[in-house]
């Protein structure tokens, strides 16, 4: 059984984001599914959805957070998805802002969905951090926001929604063996 005794950081945050990436593409990040009602628990038994045991022993001043990063090194990472999955829901005004929007949301390698003619980013942290990024847009009301919740989806439909655009702009999944 592994034991976490602190959470090491957002999969957001810049410095933990690119090693992400790269163990992403050798599949060895595993996912740990944590109920919602459990995220305030500091102390919690569970199962990651690869099989490990994880004992999570936070100190009072931490929580547990969907994409808290519980372990991260050379060969592998564990990070937590809380067990609904929250979506930000952007609704680009025209086709130029539609344009605009696919290139930011490309690239920073956020995982989305399509529905008709609205862009659904996957939130893996705070709602803030991703709008931060798109601030411009927003602001100037060339996109419409709202989050959405919805129970989250099992790994391999989660993996045919996991894209990102390469450094040629080509749309790809991440089941490829290159590195960036």
């Amino acid at each position: 059984m592994l034991r976490i005794d602190h959470v090491l950081g957002s999969r957001l945050d810049a410095m933990l984001a690119e090693k992400l990436h790269r163990l992403e593409h050798r599949g060895a990040v595993d996912i740990v599914n944590v109920p919602v009602a459990d995220l305030a628990r500091r102390r919690l038994l569970i199962t990651t959805r690869a099989g490990e045991e994880l004992a999570i022993a936070l100190p009072r001043h931490e929580k547990l957070f969907d994409g808290a990063v519980l372990l991260i090194d050379d060969d592998r990472a564990i990070v937590v998805r809380a067990a609904t999955e929250r979506w930000l829901r952007l609704e680009p005004r025209s086709i130029s802002d539609a344009i605009e929007l696919g290139y930011h949301v490309g690239n920073l390698h956020w995982r989305v969905r399509f529905v008709g003619e609205v862009l659904l980013v996957a939130l893996e942290g705070r709602p803030e951090d991703y709008t931060a990024r798109l601030e411009k847009l927003i602001s100037s009301r060339r996109v419409g926001i709202t989050v959405t919740e919805e129970e989250a989806q099992d790994t391999s439909e989660s993996e045919e929604l996991t894209r990102h655009h390469d450094h040629h702009g080509a749309a790809h999944a991440h089941d490829h063996g290159h590195s960036h």
